[in-house]
């Protein structure tokens, strides 16, 4: 009888691509996604602890699973992602002892591994050794997506950078994903051709500092060569790639995603800060003027672009003049999108071993709302410029009856139409906008 699998998928889109491949693997060794994580055989929990508010999500789903484990000896339970990190695993252990498998970011060896030892996978789709077995799971190329979303699935994640070393003082990835190292590009480009083989037609290239990709590797490609090398695959419609930073942000790398039709000019390029006190708090490496010089740069090749960025409020020491700091830099960049965080400590960390978290809760939270509100302001009136204007959409699925698919800039868009257009690009006329989405009909 085959066995069934849950999956539980919280934080990026780093996290977003480890539970697809780990589905896909999981169904190569005879295992049926279902929905319910009380009813499955095996639950994995995809954890994210970059902010305090997603790791008291999965603990909270911990201390529940715990009680249908009790129910049910049999199942197994998982634990994945940043949670674990790079050495978290003793420790885990102890305070949740019904886990049976701790797996650290983006390395589903452990479960396989678990799994083959225990024999639970299906009998008669069983291999003749354990290495075989995990071999076949990894590189079957049949399984790029989980089988539910075959034919289904129009834009793909895909982490070409793992790990981060550049240790920022706020962050806890270095510590949780480990050193930045690069994925060969034969094996991006091969899990990409895998992937535009069973409908994808959008892919996003990931890593915490992408614009880092290939310093590492001996055969001297960089990000501006994958992506070419990316772009020229047929089937695939668009390119994307997140995140950059400022300090490597190269004319090289804006030159390519200007003269390639197919790489999307959508830049996500974090500030976090907008003053410059902070941002050596921070351990950033820039200056305020030196991110603007270069968001001039991409603006001056790539004029249309939508620029999207990070920032947190309520660092450590931050004065209420040094976020207004940041308020006046939002007014004057006019991004695209803000990614908005409020500061909370991260253990190990610089900042949580060297500074003090000393702007109060609230106050944290009436500096998001306040350059929040702003920004929403500042994107209705952005949005309102669009009305009247045809725009490219590439069509993702249904939405509540309605088609929704996205922009190059990677603006939302709905409208209606009664044929199937999952996977195409289509001109809509934008006739009605708002801060974070666009309607408009099909021309």
């Amino acid at each position: 009888m085959p066995r069934t699998y849950h999956i539980w998928t919280i934080g990026c889109q780093m996290n977003e691509a480890d539970s697809r491949h780990l589905s896909s693997q999981l169904e190569s060794l005879g295992y049926t996604n279902h929905t319910a994580a009380e009813d499955a055989d095996l639950v994995v929990l995809n954890t994210c602890v970059v902010r305090q508010q997603a790791e008291d999500k999965a603990v909270n789903k911990l201390h529940r699973l715990r009680k249908v484990k009790e129910q049910q000896p049999a199942m197994t339970v998982a634990l994945m992602g940043c949670m674990v990190g790079m050495k978290e695993a003793p420790g885990l252990k102890k305070r949740f002892p019904f886990v049976d498998v701790f797996m650290p970011p983006s390395d589903t060896a452990p479960l396989l591994d678990y799994l083959s030892d225990q024999g639970l996978y299906d009998a008669e789709r069983s291999f003749d050794t354990r290495e075989k077995a995990l071999r076949d799971a990894i590189q079957d190329e049949e399984f790029a997506l989980p089988s539910g979303l075959q034919g289904q699935t129009v834009t793909a994640n895909v982490p070409v950078v793992l790990g981060c070393s550049h240790a920022c003082t706020f962050c806890v990835i270095p510590y949780r994903r480990g050193a930045e190292r690069s994925k060969p590009p034969t094996a991006i480009l091969e899990e990409i051709r895998r992937l535009t083989a069973q409908g994808v037609r959008e892919v996003m290239l990931l890593g915490q500092i992408i614009d880092r990709y290939g310093t590492d590797l001996d055969d001297g490609i960089d990000l501006a060569g994958l992506l070419k090398r990316v772009a020229a695959i047929p089937e695939l419609l668009r390119v994307r790639f997140l995140t950059s930073h400022p300090n490597w942000m190269t004319d090289r790398l804006i030159d390519t995603v200007a003269d390639t039709p197919k790489i999307c000019p959508h830049i996500e390029i974090p500030v976090q800060a907008g003053n410059d006190e902070v941002l050596e708090r921070m351990r950033r490496g820039y200056t305020v003027d030196d991110y603007r010089r270069v968001v001039d740069r991409i603006r001056a090749r790539l004029p249309g672009a939508a620029i999207h960025t990070d920032i947190i409020v309520g660092f450590c020491g931050e004065t209420d003049e040094q976020f207004m700091d940041t308020y006046r830099l939002a007014e004057e960049m006019q991004w695209e999108k803000i990614h908005l965080a409020k500061y909370s400590v991260r253990p190990k960390t610089l900042a949580a071993r060297k500074l003090e978290d000393d702007v109060p809760a609230d106050e944290k939270e009436r500096r998001r709302k306040l350059l929040d509100d702003r920004q929403t302001v500042i994107l209705e009136a952005k949005n309102r410029a669009l009305r009247g204007q045809t725009v490219e959409v590439l069509v993702e699925n249904r939405h509540k009856g309605r088609w929704r698919g996205r922009t190059p800039e990677n603006k939302l868009v709905f409208f209606d139409d009664p044929r199937d257009l999952v996977g195409q690009l289509v001109p809509v006329t934008i006739n009605h906008t708002a801060a974070y989405a666009l309607n408009g009909e099909l021309v």
